[in-house]
């Protein structure tokens, strides 16, 4: 029995048939296409792109319009680094209902030195992060990263310490800040991410 050749379009889409399973499987989520054009409704305050700590493949902020965001500076040598446990009880309590918790390691005060990879196994290992984390980042000063100096100028306030915490409602507006003191579970936290998820996006948004 004869077969047909193959093109070489049917070979790319055997073989896409092939690899799909296996990164599903595995539980590898396919990067975001960072170098595509914002989406119409992505508020410029997302309109950034910055690399993601466990891989450093780059992320487009603007796959987070709609949701609720808390914007945290993090630090693996710091008392507050415990903080770590109660971000992640955000991510698991409010997820679902639309907020994304989003860490960025940063050794603007000194307590974050080692290299990316080793924050995220320290991450996991120690807190069993699962929210989204991004690579070492500057916070403060002129080498900031243009998205934290884009929520220094939308609060009038910059990180003071580690742990610096920015809630950003759905339209991509800075709506409150909160100094690393304040515990991710502390109830002035959670009633205002509770007030923001019960709000729908402006119209057009």
């Amino acid at each position: 029995m004869r077969f047909p050749p193959f093109s070489f379009a049917d070979t790319l889409r055997c073989v896409r048939a092939l690899v799909a399973p296996v990164a599903f499987v595995a539980g590898v989520s396919a990067p975001t296409d960072s170098f595509a054009q914002p989406a119409p409704d992505c508020p410029p305050l997302l309109a950034h792109t910055v690399p993601r700590l466990q891989d450093e493949a780059p992320q487009n902020l603007c796959q987070y319009a709609g949701r609720v965001l808390l914007v945290v500076n993090t630090a693996s040598f710091c008392g507050y680094t415990p903080q770590y446990e109660g971000l992640e009880a955000l991510h698991a309590r409010y997820a679902r209902r639309g907020l994304a918790v989003l860490g960025f390691p940063s050794n603007d005060f000194d307590q974050e030195p080692a290299d990316n990879r080793s924050i995220a196994e320290f991450c996991f290992n120690t807190y069993g992060v699962k929210f989204p984390m991004f690579a070492k980042t500057s916070v403060v000063g002129q080498t900031a990263h243009p998205f934290f100096a884009a929520l220094a100028r939308a609060s009038g306030q910059a990180p003071k310490w580690n742990f610096h915490k920015y809630l950003v409602d759905r339209d991509g507006t800075v709506v409150a800040t909160f100094p690393g003191a304040v515990a991710p579970l502390d109830r002035r936290l959670t009633t205002r991410i509770e007030q923001l998820l019960a709000r729908a996006p402006a119209v057009g948004r």
